[in-house]
């Protein structure tokens, strides 16, 4: 029992953000990330590493162990391991201490743990920043709901580049390097239509030129129709609700509603403390 209590009182600190002492956890360990991004930044510059090399080895071993205790315990304290292991944040931890493991085997790896600046995402829980977690979910619920839409137009523009740039290729290939084969004028039409505009490849004919000046004029209204088809999905789901920073011990899942007693995602008691009321 006391074993059981001591695991969901490690398990409040480390995942949540509603207490004193989980806030400063999740403040300590906000700088501990900062700290060891600007370690691997300032190693990688060889003026820096030649200098101060050795200090900069035993700091990113010294993140690189507070990190993995951090793993561990996240783990350990979790119903389910599994649940948090397979998570967003569960597999940001891992990958923020891999690299360090993997330098052992694989000369340069040591450097891909700047990936450990994502978990700075933690910090819209920390300050108890609730409306911008609402608002990510949002936008969230809206992509997924919008993946059919996405899909076909995606479909639709891929069809339209392969036409514009078969044209392109029968109006200027004879003439014009560039345009050496449809591929390349495929490659000529996505820079054209996209409105990036690299310039390594250009048309020379007037008829080309003419068909360039409309596909640019295209391009821009192609690249609305992403933006409104997810924002009229946001619009459907307008409603903004206060979330708390509580973590399911079970199934590692957040965003609950601030009264909430009992997780959404799969029943549990979201408290220990607080027992269910009858």
């Amino acid at each position: 029992m006391i074993k059981q209590k001591l695991r969901d009182r490690i398990h409040e600190i480390i995942f949540e953000a509603d207490t004193p002492a989980g806030k400063l956890f999740d403040v300590v360990l906000l700088v501990l990330i900062i700290l060891s991004v600007l370690t691997v930044m300032l190693e990688s510059s060889e003026d820096w590493s030649a200098q101060y090399g050795r200090v900069f080895f035993l700091l990113e071993w010294a993140f690189t162990f507070l990190f993995t205790l951090e793993y561990l315990l996240r783990l350990y304290t979790t119903r389910k391991p599994l649940s948090y292991a397979l998570s967003f944040y569960g597999i940001i931890d891992l990958l923020a201490i891999l690299p360090s493991f993997l330098s052992f085997f694989f000369a340069g790896t040591q450097y891909f743990v700047v990936v450990r600046v994502i978990r700075l995402l933690r910090v819209f829980r920390i300050f108890k920043l609730g409306i911008y977690l609402s608002e990510g979910d949002q936008l969230r619920k809206a992509i997924i709901a919008s993946r059919n839409k996405i899909t076909v137009f995606l479909f639709t523009v891929a069809l339209l580049v392969i036409i514009i740039g078969s044209i392109m290729y029968l109006v200027e290939g004879g003439q014009n390097d560039g345009f050496s084969s449809i591929p390349r004028a495929v490659y000529w039409a996505i820079v054209t239509l996209t409105t990036v505009g690299y310039g390594d490849i250009t048309p020379q004919s007037d008829l080309g030129q003419f068909l360039s000046a409309m596909v640019m004029i295209l391009g821009y209204a192609i690249i609305a129709v992403p933006t409104g088809i997810v924002t009229s999905e946001m619009v459907k789901d307008g409603r903004k609700k206060e979330v708390s920073t509580q973590v399911c011990r079970f199934c590692a899942r957040e965003g609950h509603d601030k009264d909430a007693r009992y997780c959404k995602y799969c029943g549990s008691l979201l408290n220990a403390e607080n027992p269910p009321i009858a």
